[in-house]
């Protein structure tokens, strides 16, 4: 996968605003009404989540769902 797929970018960026809100993935799918193993492979840009998911962790995570499609910060694509 790329660098600059979208789903792998979707998951950092979704790893990285659950880390700044100090959630684990455990937390993170509760809150949101999935399953952590749902977070993680969101997470590792091995699942292409819909509308109504992003928009299920944009609440759990209190931010605009345009915040999760902003790309990473640069550190974190590594």
């Amino acid at each position: 996968m790329s660098e600059h797929d979208p789903k792998i970018l979707f998951g950092l960026r979704l790893r990285e605003v659950r880390l700044l809100k100090g959630y684990s993935q455990e937390a993170l799918a509760h809150l949101a009404g999935l399953d952590r193993t749902y977070v993680s492979s969101c997470e590792r840009g091995r699942r292409n989540a819909s509308l109504g998911i992003i928009y299920k962790l944009a609440a759990a995570l209190e931010v605009e769902p345009s915040q999760l499609l902003v790309p990473p910060k640069q550190g974190e694509a590594q």
